[in-house]
């Protein structure tokens, strides 16, 4: 089907893939709809729900039925678009949605059934009987879902994720946004301009409309226009163009999602290190939409056989590929415009020549050929015949019919505007009667510009004025001067036609050409009372495609119009929302796998740490030392028992640099730590540090922590491991969106700094060995902190504990964690301690009633946990209205309590749920539950933390705690969360 036009394409260059497995010659620069349509292959997929065969119906992402997969093992990709993937030398490509043969698809005999799958079925089929769910209904109907299906394997080809900054973003590269990114990068502006296909060449050979310069005198074809203008683009250094890039949303603040085809055309064996794709985020000043226009289909029965497509499909295949989909073409058209493109396409004498009969149908009784091909006027196509490939169409003409020997069928029943990136943020399309389509709402995304086509302009001149006007607008917001580009001259005519959304005959007339929905199916939708336009689309998945409803819509919602006796505007759209065309996984998470997903983090002291055979256990995405193994133990519970004796009994060395370590400095940093804690900071002297409690909005607990003030101006913030990224996240929303009026500024020093706790009695005496100052009996109190210098190296000096005991945490720069850890080590194990693990130190908090995000789970309030006295009265903060809530202060919450087993050798386990004394243990029942547990080696069995009804109102009761998965009973006290050192005399001595 290939004929000699000037197509793009190198014949030098031949490329071999495969199509179910049969080998398929094309040329460099195809893609694989216009390859297996160059070789007379027409059927290429079949239909979701009836299984029918499908052909190519377009040449864009608005393809519909061309869905395949490509490649195979790790690297398949299901539900790429025919339209779109180019060949390369090696792809394999399979057609999807069928068992058996492509031809012979044993799941064909649901096309006998449709009398009983029509819209809404399952809804009234799979009801009863109720038990036949779970065993029949829902595993069939999970095996039939999907199209393509994914691999399994992993290690797959990578994508990659890129982000850029422009002045003016151009979207679309037709004739409209060639010249709003002319004007704007002849402006000054920096410009960046994207289009979804591969070349921005011989795009516009079928428009016939002379382009003139301003002055008339110069005549271009729109091929040579955009040929000269972006050769022109090409060379300013201010102007980057992205080919086979596709903007698939728009959110706040101008930033756009982009999906670029980077490697996809290319063999991977070739390039191995090319990213498959790139998921751009792009920040935009201004925005010219330029996306065009889709061409509208009609819906008449057996409308969806393979050789019936789009006239700007046709026309696409021939300009850009040199392949003629069929040698004795039809076409079924409502306006003027097709027949000007059907003219000039058989004036060619190239076309002339390879076609042997051309036919059009146009309903209009008063159209007129503008050609040398048949017309019958006043006539509709009724119905067609070939199952495999079109063979016949019936034309209905007044009250007579007659069939047509033909190999393809080319619809043009006028345009719908692309506009559905304008309704990203919530905005709605307007219906423009007198144009029968929908165009954007004026304003409709802040800082962005519908032009051309896709604001419903359709004439040549028309859309080369609006890209013109509208890139002015545009470097107008950004302060740039008028470039004085003249507007070049072009026919106005947007041609006449008649809106047709269907052809009233006996038969399917098929509506969503991949999910199987007819005409039919919307009728009967607002029969049994889905009226709405969004119901319409669920119970009869109309829209619910790969192709999102593109082609379909809004026939669709014309045909629902009619139906339920509503104009169209009155019955509306349904919302259109990111991503404009399908995006993976794979693109969106990219640098997610592996690694990427959950990074391994590591202190600085991780060396030593494996050296000492330290088995590691992963803690907020930081890998920490679980237990320090000694000669002659076991099991770990035995070194976590011993390492909890060494710290209470000498002297315990941690490494806790994973802890969030947040700067905060400003002459407002005070207040802002005031707005942030329920507790006052700006009250805290300089070279003190406090305890302080952080909520969410809610009035629910988000984190605590410790921070320091070092100066007048200057904070640390310290945070849990776990919630280090979230706590920042939140500061920097508090600082910019909530407080603005703060002058404040904040940053994570989280790898920075490494920090090393020393706990025990003989913490004091191992210090003084390393710092260049020691400290005295009576010198630095606990909450004290300060600059000290450490073998000569300056650092930071805090007296806080999570053990209990007397406790130091001494920070350095990073770079000196590994020898300043080994030092202190050495320097414990002299003094009879040594190293301790997560385990420990678990038991070390636990023993002391000390809280994590086990206990801070999002679902507590300070209330529950018995902190209610650090909520100022006297200040605003962050959650205090919302903590206020009677809800949330009812003396029956569920409340922090500590937990010991009767019997000491009791077992508790974290999760557990707790029952009243001799109540079922049932749900009905639950008193609460528990959130850590450990074993004391200090008081010689199990002590736990939990939530329990009237907690503290509960103390030295006796409850049950049931572990239902496990199958352990142990009767319990309720006791204070603090079992050790209840004064604190140990850590203040």
């Amino acid at each position: 089907m290939r004929i000699d036009t000037n197509w793009r394409g190198d014949p030098a260059e031949r490329i071999v893939f495969t199509f179910n497995g049969q080998p398929i010659e094309g040329y460099r620069g195809d893609t694989v709809a216009a390859a297996l349509l160059a070789k007379g292959i027409r059927l290429v997929g079949r239909s979701f729900k009836y299984h029918r065969p499908r052909g190519i119906f377009t040449a864009g992402s608005e393809e519909p039925n061309a869905l395949v997969t490509i490649g195979s093992g790790a690297d398949q990709m299901p539900n790429v678009r025919a339209t779109l993937q180019e060949i390369h030398d090696g792809l394999e490509v399979r057609s999807q949605n069928h068992i058996g043969p492509l031809q012979r698809d044993l799941l064909a005999v649901n096309d006998l059934l449709h009398p009983f799958l029509g819209a809404g079925f399952y809804y009234k089929t799979f009801m009863w009987p109720r038990s036949f769910w779970e065993r029949v209904y829902e595993p069939v109907i999970r095996r039939a879902a999907g199209l393509g299906a994914l691999s399994h394997d992993h290690g797959g080809a990578r994508s990659e994720k890129a982000f850029a900054h422009c002045d003016v973003l151009v979207i679309g590269a037709g004739i409209t946004g060639i010249m709003a990114a002319y004007v704007a990068a002849r402006a000054g502006a920096d410009v960046l301009l994207v289009d979804e296909n591969m070349s921005l060449h011989n795009r516009h050979r079928h428009f016939d409309d002379p382009i003139r310069d301003a002055q008339g005198i110069t005549h271009f074809s729109p091929e040579d226009f955009a040929f000269f203008y972006l050769n022109a683009l090409q060379a300013m250094p201010n102007v980057r163009i992205m080919t086979r890039t596709t903007v698939t949303g728009i959110y706040d603040g101008g930033s756009y999602g982009a999906l670029e085809r980077t490697g996809l055309h290319l063999s991977p064996d070739a390039h191995p290190d090319l990213p498959r794709e790139t998921f751009w985020r792009i920040r935009a000043r201004q925005t010219v939409l330029a996306t065009g226009a889709l061409e509208r289909p009609i819906a008449f029965p057996n409308n969806d056989r393979p050789g019936i497509m789009m006239l700007s499909a046709f026309m696409r295949y021939v300009d850009g590929f040199g392949v003629l989909c069929g040698r004795t073409p039809s076409f079924f058209v409502t306006n003027d415009d097709a027949h000007r493109v059907i003219a000039g396409l058989i004036a060619r004498p190239e076309i002339a020549q390879a076609i042997r009969r051309c036919t059009v149908i146009d309903p209009r009784p008063e159209a007129r050929a503008q050609g040398d091909y048949r017309l019958i006027a006043g006539a509709e196509v009724i119905d067609t015949r070939g199952r495999h490939g079109l063979r016949e169409i019936t034309v209905r003409q007044g009250g007579s019919q007659q069939r047509i020997e033909t190999d393809l069928l080319a619809l043009s029943g006028g345009w719908n505007p692309t506009l559905h990136l304008t309704c990203h943020l919530g905005a709605r399309p307007v219906w423009n009667a007198e144009a029968a389509m929908f165009v954007p709402a004026q304003d409709a995304v802040p800082g962005l510009h519908p032009a051309g086509a896709c604001n419903g302009t359709l004439s040549t001149g028309g859309c080369l004025r609006d890209g013109h006007t509208t890139a002015l607008r545009a470097i107008a917001v950004l302060g740039l001067a008028d470039p004085g580009v003249p507007v070049p001259q072009a026919g106005e005519e947007a041609g006449n036609g008649v809106a047709l959304w269907q052809v009233q005959a006996k038969g399917r007339a098929w509506l969503d050409l991949a999910n199987d929905v007819t005409t039919k199916d919307v009728a009967q939708s607002a029969q049994e009372g889905f009226a709405s336009v969004e119901h319409m689309k669920r119970y009869t998945t109309q829209g619910m495609a790969p192709d999102q409803g593109k082609s379909s819509n809004i026939g669709a919602l014309a045909i629902l119009a009619d139906a339920t006796g509503r104009s169209i505007s009155a019955t509306g759209t349904t919302t259109y929302r990111p991503p404009f065309v399908p995006l993976t996984m794979g693109a969106l998470g990219a640098g997610g796998e592996g690694h990427g997903f959950a990074p391994e983090r590591k202190m600085t002291s991780h060396a030593a740490t494996v050296a000492r055979g330290a088995p590691m256990i992963e803690a907020g995405l930081w890998y920490r030392p679980s237990y320090f193994p000694a000669p002659g133990e076991t099991t770990w519970q035995q070194a976590c028992d011993r390492e909890v004796r060494m710290v209470r009994q000498s002297v315990g060395v941690v490494d806790v640099s994973s802890l969030g370590k947040i700067d905060i400095q400003g002459p407002d940093a005070g207040a802002f730590l005031d707005f942030v804690y329920t507790n006052t900071f700006s009250t805290l002297p300089v070279g003190r540090v406090r305890y302080g409690l952080m909520l969410r909005e809610d009035g629910h607990v988000m984190d605590d922590g410790t921070t320091a003030r070092l100066g007048p101006d200057h904070y640390v913030m310290t945070t849990t491991t776990a919630a280090a990224g979230q706590v920042m996240a939140h500061l920097e929303l508090v600082a910019q969106g909530l407080r603005p009026d703060l002058d404040v500024r904040v940053i994570s020093v989280t790898e920075q700094w490494a920090q090393m706790s020393v706990a025990g009695p003989l913490a004091r005496s191992l210090l003084n060995g390393i710092l260049d100052t020691p400290l005295d009996t009576a010198g630095f109190p606990f909450m004290a902190c300060g600059a000290v210098r450490v073998h000569g190296i300056e650092a930071r000096l805090f007296r806080v504990s999570f053990s209990g005991e007397q406790a130091f945490e001494v920070a350095v720069p990073a770079r000196f964690g590994d020898a300043l850890y080994r030092d202190l080590v050495a320097r414990a194990e002299a003094l009879g301690g040594g190293a301790y693990g997560l385990e420990a130190l678990n038991v070390l908090r636990l023993e002391k009633g000390f809280l994590t995000h086990a206990e801070m789970h999002g679902r507590v309030t300070a209330y529950d946990l018995g902190l209610q006295g650090m909520m100022s009265p006297k200040k605003d903060y962050i959650g205090k209205p919302a903590a206020a809530r009677p809800g949330l202060l009812e003396p029956g919450r569920e409340r922090l309590v500590g937990l010991k087993p009767v019997d000491q050798g009791g077992i508790l386990t974290a999760g557990a749920r707790l029952f009243t004394k001799g109540d079922p243990h049932t749900r009905p029942h639950d008193q609460g539950y528990v959130t850590s547990v450990g074993s004391s080696a200090t008081l010689g069995h199990m002590i736990g933390l939990g939530f329990l009804r009237h907690g503290p109102e509960r103390m030295g009761e006796a409850i049950t705690l049931v572990d239902h998965l496990r199958g352990i009973q142990t009767p319990c006290e309720v006791c204070a969360p603090v079992f050790f050192d209840q004064d604190g005399g140990r850590a203040r001595g």
